[in-house]
C-alpha cells in the first residue's frame, strides 16, 4: 500500500461530521497527545518503557488524522512526505538540523 493509496482509505473510513477541518485538527491534537501520554507514564513509571503496541494503536491514529485533514487541503500524503524529506534535507546540508524556528 502507497501512502495515497492509505489516504484514499482513510477519507473512505471518515464519518460524514469528521470530515470538518475543524473536528480533524483537534483530532490531531488530541490523539498527538495520547501519544505524548504513553511516554509521560513512561516516565513517571521510572522504567522508561512504552508498550509498543499502545504506541503502534495512538501513532496509527495520528496518521489516519494527517492523511485526512492533508486531503482536506487538497495535498497528497506522498506529497507531504517529499515536502518533509527536501526540508529536513536541506536542514541538514546547512548544518542546521538542531535550533528551532521552521525558517532556520
Amino acid at each position: 500500500m502507497t501512502l495515497n493509496e492509505y489516504q484514499t482509505w482513510a477519507v473512505g473510513t471518515a464519518l460524514p461530521t469528521a470530515l470538518s477541518k475543524e473536528y480533524l485538527s483537534l483530532g490531531l491534537a488530541g490523539e498527538a497527545g495520547e501519544v505524548a501520554s504513553l511516554f509521560a507514564k513512561a516516565v513517571r513509571d521510572s522504567d522508561g518503557v512504552v508498550d509498543r503496541e499502545k504506541l503502534i494503536k495512538e501513532l496509527g491514529d495520528v496518521q489516519w488524522f494527517v492523511a485526512v485533514l492533508s486531503y482536506k487541503y487538497g495535498i497528497g500524503l506522498e506529497d507531504l512526505a517529499v515536502a518533509n524529506v527536501k526540508k529536513i534535507e536541506s536542514r541538514k546540508e546547512r548544518g542546521v538540523l538542531g535550533g528551532s524556528g521552521d525558517n532556520r
